[in-house]
């Protein structure tokens, strides 16, 4: 999401903050409502039109959605209602911004319960144990499986184990792909949870284990180059026969011998 997009989900995300912080707990109940939005919005692409068509007059778009809402939590269809005003440079992107605006509500709602860093510590376990998996990686996104299927997938590995939050944002994952694959999900979801305890995290892909001082050493590194401390998430896996892949919120350096490989084959193809 960029340009005029990206500033729109900002602005509302600014305003409806407050709402999730004087929500508490209660802010999960609202993630999952907008989840819901998200999924008629999948589904309906004359409901996007209608919300997103820039020759429509904003109030128009905004009393729209409060009235497709009308059941709905009031702080949700007011939300909504604000996405709508707002400028969208896609339809796809209100939907998108929707399921970010729902995801916040569920990490807010773990905030508020002192669980924040649990939650981010278990969705980069989560995301370290999936390395070695492939075919499990394929299942939680396979279109051929029902929603609910993978959702359920995603509950069996996680029940008993992890906090509600990242129950709730890992099933949704699964239940909703949305075109992405369950680890890049969880990765996304890791920094919005680093953001809001005011941490950048660095996602390190590594075909080895990291010994410490090569650890202090790319630690130091980021660290001067992003000017901030810096979380690092190692993990391993041998698929990427060699080198690092580093992640920085939006910023992506790939050394690893598949991206060699990978140039290369381009390279004879052109």
């Amino acid at each position: 999401m960029r340009g005029a997009s990206q500033a729109s989900l900002q602005s509302v995300q600014h305003r409806f903050e407050p709402v999730l912080r004087a929500a508490g707990g209660q802010a999960v109940v609202l993630g999952e409502q907008l989840f819901t939005v998200v999924d008629a919005l999948d589904g309906s692409g004359s409901l996007r039109r209608a919300l997103t068509d820039p020759a429509t007059d904003s109030e128009a778009k905004a009393h729209l959605a409060e009235a497709v809402l009308a059941k709905a939590d009031p702080r949700v269809s007011s939300v909504v209602a604000d996405l709508a005003r707002s400028r969208w440079s896609a339809e796809a992107d209100l939907a998108d911004a929707v399921e970010e605006l729902g995801f916040s509500a569920v990490l807010a709602a773990a905030e508020s319960e002192g669980a924040l860093q649990a939650v981010e510590d278990e969705l980069f376990r989560l995301t370290k144990a999936l390395a070695g998996h492939r075919e499990l990686r394929r299942s939680l996104v396979d279109v051929r499986a029902s929603a609910s299927a993978r959702a359920d997938l995603v509950g069996a590995l996680v029940a008993g184990k992890v906090h509600e939050a990242t129950s709730i944002m890992t099933r949704r994952a699964a239940y909703a792909p949305r075109g992405r694959s369950f680890v890049v999900t969880l990765v996304h979801l890791g920094a919005m949870a680093a953001h809001r305890r005011d941490r950048v995290v660095a996602s390190v892909t590594s075909a080895t284990e990291l010994s410490p001082i090569q650890l202090d050493r790319l630690g130091a590194i980021l660290e001067r180059a992003y000017g901030r401390t810096l979380q690092l998430n190692v993990t391993v896996d041998a698929d990427v026969l060699g080198g690092l892949r580093i992640q920085t919120g939006a910023d992506v350096v790939d050394s690893t011998m598949l991206a060699r490989l990978a140039e290369a084959r381009r390279a004879i193809a052109t």
